[in-house]
């Protein structure tokens, strides 16, 4: 199972057990990582493309700063939802090692997939994974 997480965030508390019946694409991020520059933009597009289809992108920044990362999403918008987790309590539970590193859930709770990393090639396995999870076709 997923580890649990209950973290401020830009619209208020993000609790993954609210999420629970959809398919969570988690992904760790800070505002320093190069990669993540890249990942923000296709993290959207997954949301939008496969929000009505159950996915839910959740990207949990690990800056102990809040400016730090309020720095980075004023030039790289998010449209999915973020939250904050300055002491890194989640990715610890969640074993991470290196930013970005993205966690799939499906929709009862279970970890599908973890991937550490993002770039160009990456693309196209990842929204594979989501798809298959969805049950959609791209």
């Amino acid at each position: 199972m997923a580890p649990a997480f209950d973290l401020n965030g830009q619209q208020g508390s993000v609790k993954l057990a609210d999420y629970r019946g959809k398919t969570v694409y988690l992904d760790f991020w800070a505002s320093w990582c190069g990669p993540c520059k890249q990942s923000f933009p296709w993290m959207s597009e997954m949301q939008a493309k496969y929000g009505a289809h159950g996915l839910q992108v959740i990207a949990v920044n690990l800056d102990a700063k809040a400016d730090d990362a309020r720095t980075f999403l004023a030039s790289v918008p998010a449209k999915f939802t973020i939250a904050f987790d300055p002491a890194g309590t989640s990715a610890q539970q969640y074993r991470i090692m290196g930013m970005p590193s993205s966690v799939l859930i499906g929709p009862d709770g279970k970890v599908i997939s973890v991937h550490a990393g993002f770039n160009q090639s990456a693309r196209a396995e990842l929204e594979h994974q989501i798809t298959t999870a969805l049950g959609v076709t791209p």
